[in-house]
């Protein structure tokens, strides 16, 4: 077994994460674990190099451990299997990973027993199978470091000799939140987090900005960035594309070259930078709409906007209400738009949604009404109104109009999805102009 102990070149450690769960390479539960732990190991400085998920099959946990201990890494981080079924075989597994063995913890035995005996009470379930299942999850490893359980099953972590140190984690995300803290605590994980640098990071996000922009940017100045150490990521995401920074806190030129590299992207793309600290714009709209109250008409985005805005808590402070006028007569019945502005120019048009905005607005009593209507298919378009052609308005009592009409590329979820980026923006744009 190999295994790297002295943290990477750059002062950090590196850390491998492995998922467990039959029920996760099926597609049927989507796994939140992961992601969840790689981002809080980021956070603290730690690189992640791998994030494997496996299933609940004991071959697959084995070489799982041996090809994250052969990149490397410092701490491998395991999330899954430690309930009281048969598959649940993540302790044994690091058992013998360590070249240990389980043994059983009487007196954690009893503390997991006094849990279950609550949960039983509750439920009418008693028996030998109860008490089967207890000392199931109260055998560890001999050495290792017992997590006290945020549900039954207890968390783990350990040395291994020449190689990783192991946090064996439950697979229930609110179980796993529950335990982080106490596992990052832990004496054989805090002697690998002793060893690494945080990073320092710079989030930009820009709207409506292609890649082909961005990436030629980082063509013009990236080899001086790449000689300083700081890795640059990008990714489109719906309407947004993000750009993040990173590097090691202290590295010679590190700062410098981040610093010369937004100041470029600023330079260049500046009209489309929405935010420098990575900010969402759902946060940015819901700090920006204070003292204001906003009335909604949706068409193809059927309530997804209203849905966007209202998810957020408090926003019932600047959320007035939405319309979701489908069809033409409730354009006309509800939101006042008049039938013949609709048979001269069609329901998808600049004039219609100009309309829906001002009707939203004055029959619910807000400052700004915001309106959406669009083709978004996969029928209905035209060679003059293709599938993706959305018009958006926004207007305000002051009389500031704002109107779009892209056409928006992907399958009808996408169109919809990136239709509520768009009038997210467009309210940023009307509130900071």
């Amino acid at each position: 077994m190999t295994g790297k102990l002295d943290g990477d070149a750059a002062g950090g450690a590196r850390a491998g994460i492995l998922v467990t769960g039959s029920e996760l390479l099926t597609g049927q539960v989507h796994d939140r674990n992961g992601p969840w732990v790689a981002e809080r190991l980021g956070a603290l400085g730690v690189e992640v190099a791998d994030v494997l998920l496996v299933g609940d099959r004991r071959a697959d946990l084995q070489a799982g451990l041996r090809f994250l201990a052969e990149q490397r890494v410092d701490l491998i981080v395991t999330s899954g299997g430690l309930g009281p079924t048969a598959d649940d075989v993540t302790a044994e597994v690091v058992a013998d990973f360590a070249g240990t063995r389980l043994e059983l913890d009487v007196e954690l035995e009893s503390r997991i027993a006094a849990i279950v005996a609550r949960w039983a009470a509750r439920a009418g379930f008693a028996g030998d199978s109860l008490a089967a299942a207890t000392r199931k999850q109260a055998r560890v490893p001999v050495g290792a470091h017992v997590l006290e359980p945020s549900g039954t099953a207890p968390g783990l972590a350990l040395r291994v000799s020449d190689g990783p140190t192991v946090l064996v984690l439950p697979g229930p995300p609110g179980e796993l939140h529950r335990m982080w803290d106490a596992g990052l605590a832990a004496p054989p994980v805090a002697e690998v987090l002793a060893r690494t640098r945080p990073f320092e990071e710079v989030h930009l996000r820009l709207f409506w900005l292609p890649e082909s922009e961005i990436a030629q940017t980082l063509r013009d100045v990236g080899p001086e960035v790449e000689e300083s150490g700081v890795e640059v990521t990008t990714c489109l995401r719906r309407s947004e594309l993000e750009v993040d920074l990173r590097y090691r806190a202290g590295a010679p030129g590190a700062a410098a070259a981040a610093g010369t590299l937004v100041a470029e992207i600023e330079r260049r793309h500046g009209h489309h930078l929405v935010s420098r600290d990575g900010e969402s714009t759902d946060a940015q709209v819901a700090r920006l709409l204070a003292g204001h109250r906003i009335g909604l008409a949706e068409s193809c985005t059927g309530g997804l906007l209203a849905g966007r805005l209202t998810a957020r808590a408090g926003s019932s402070a600047y959320v007035v209400g939405g319309v979701v006028a489908y069809a033409n007569e409730a354009k006309v019945g509800l939101l006042g738009v008049p039938a013949e502005l609709i048979e001269a120019h069609g329901a998808v048009s600049p004039e219609v949604a100009r309309a829906m905005a001002d009707g939203a607005r004055e029959r619910l009593g807000a400052d700004i009404g915001v309106a959406i209507t669009g083709v978004a298919g996969p029928g209905g378009g035209t060679e003059a109104k293709p599938v993706g052609y959305v018009c958006f308005c926004v207007t305000t009592a002051a009389g500031v109009v704002k109107a779009m009409d892209p056409v928006i590329p992907g399958e009808r979820a996408d169109v919809r999805e990136r239709s509520t980026d768009i009038a997210l923006h467009l309210i940023r744009q009307v509130l900071t102009s």
